[in-house]
């Protein structure tokens, strides 16, 4: 992380400690942070951080919930076919219990961290990965920043590979509901139909102003995957001997990249643990990761396993895409793209904060107005990027599979066993035989399921668009 970053983090903190004294600050649109009782002129930006009471347990176990479903629970159904129906759920089980894992990785590092530098609060992800190379073996410090650099970008390319994956699930559910009423439009042609809503709702700086926005996703997704469940299930489910037990290798790496997609909150970890009235809460036996993430893999597997046992072979990229024609089933597949649309600026916004301050710099924007405009123009080319790169790869399962394993286990899988490596190492010693053991099997894996993953995911894009019309 850049010096300007680092002093941005300094800032909220202190912005933090003054307002429980009694006085709030917040960040302009150029950085500066402000006492909120001091009229500003300022306009409002992604980087206003103001001031927000603390989470009690409950309502972060609701945002860490939030930041975990998503597309990738509606495509658990397309996983299990890929993994089978016997061996998908137990490499679900494997991949959930090394994701949360790694995430108490992250905390105690950062909570280390934290410690060893005398700091109120624990550092996010990116920062806590350069604050341990900074701390560890002489021979690894160099390595600080530009490690930090490599975690914020793959946090980039996730969240607006994320993005590109969003303006498919939504093209793909609106053109089936665009066919029911006998209207045959290419998926891409709806693409750029759903451009303006969603730009519209990146054109939003200010996180305050997302809040109703994302409580109306939630309510969607949640409603939109009740309503596919029942009808996975009211007329019952074939006999499991219909469905395969298992599969050959490269669908297993297809399976590996679309589950641990699936597992896509990591990068909220450490915002939502310093936001708690009681941070203690967050990583203890019955805490809010826990128990978050037990209800989130349960999710996981009983869509999955439904899907798969529903609609066998034929089970689409999102379960929505095998509800039929009838009015309930559009409504259903309207009702998750709207709630994917209004979740899209949100995914959005974690790019921006990372990317817009390093903009911002490089091109020596510091007038107040300039900012404001310069920050709208670089959402906008974002937003239009994602939806180029959407076009290029309008193949919803394979598209997820492929963010999944190329920048999801990165984050997931491999920088947490890497940092923690380093911070429990000892002068002359090490970190000790079963910390290496355990993190070598962790990384072993990860990168397995990294390579095979990307392999096979690209191989079936290329092989797809061969088998396209021309």
């Amino acid at each position: 992380m850049d010096a300007e970053a680092h002093i941005q983090i300094q800032n909220i903190s202190t912005a933090k400690r003054r307002s429980a004294e009694g006085g709030g600050y917040e960040e302009t649109a150029c950085g500066k942070v402000v006492p909120v009782d001091q009229p500003t002129d300022a306009p409002s930006s992604g980087q206003n951080k103001g001031h927000h009471p603390p989470t009690s347990y409950l309502e972060t176990i609701v945002h860490l919930f939030k930041g975990n479903i998503g597309p990738g629970l509606f495509a658990m159904g397309d996983a299990f076919k890929n993994g089978g129906l016997l061996v998908a759920p137990f490499l679900t089980v494997l991949i959930a219990v090394m994701c949360i894992h790694c995430q108490h990785v992250l905390v105690a590092c950062s909570k280390k961290m934290r410690d060893l530098n005398g700091e109120e609060t624990c550092a996010d992800y990116a920062d806590t990965v350069r604050q341990c190379f900074e701390n560890g073996p002489v021979k690894l410090r160099g390595w600080s920043r530009t490690m930090s650099r490599l975690v914020d970008v793959f946090i980039c390319v996730t969240q607006l590979g994320f993005c590109c994956i969003y303006f498919v699930f939504i093209a793909t559910n609106m053109k089936q509901i665009l066919h029911a009423s006998d209207i045959d439009l290419d998926v891409r042609l709806v693409m750029v139909a759903a451009l303006p809503p969603i730009l519209l709702s990146c054109l939003i700086t200010n996180l305050k102003y997302l809040a109703p926005v994302s409580m109306f996703a939630n309510i969607c997704m949640i409603l939109g995957l009740a309503i596919t469940l029942y009808y996975a299930l009211k007329d019952g489910l074939p006999d499991v001997p219909d469905r395969a037990l298992w599969t050959n290798g490269s669908q297993l790496a297809l399976f590996f990249g679309t589950a641990i997609f699936a597992y896509e909150g990591i990068a909220l970890v450490m915002p939502l643990k310093n936001s708690m009235a009681k941070t203690e809460q967050f990583e203890m036996t019955f805490g809010v990761l826990n128990v978050g993430m037990f209800l989130v893999s349960i999710m996981f597997l009983f869509a999955g396993s439904v899907g798969y046992m529903k609609w066998g072979e034929d089970v689409g990229g999102s379960l929505t895409l095998n509800l039929g024609d009838t009015i309930l089933a559009q409504v259903v597949k309207a009702m998750v793209s709207l709630g994917v649309l209004f979740g899209y600026p949100l995914q959005f916004f974690v790019a921006v904060q990372i990317m817009w301050p390093k903009v911002k710099q490089c091109c020596r924007i510091d007038e107040e107005n300039r900012c404001l405009f310069g920050e709208l123009l670089f959402r906008t080319c974002l937003v239009l990027i994602t939806l180029a790169i959407a076009e290029l790869v309008p193949a919803l399962g394979l598209f997820i599979s492929l963010i999944g394993a190329l920048c999801s286990t990165a984050l997931a899988l491999v920088f947490p066993p890497v940092i923690e490596l380093i911070a429990r190492s000892e002068a002359n010693k090490g970190p000790g035989f079963w910390i290496c053991l355990k993190n070598l099997l962790i990384l072993l894996l990860a990168l397995l399921g990294f390579s095979t993953g990307t392999y096979e995911s690209l191989r079936e894009i290329i092989l797809h668009f061969n088998e396209e019309p021309k």
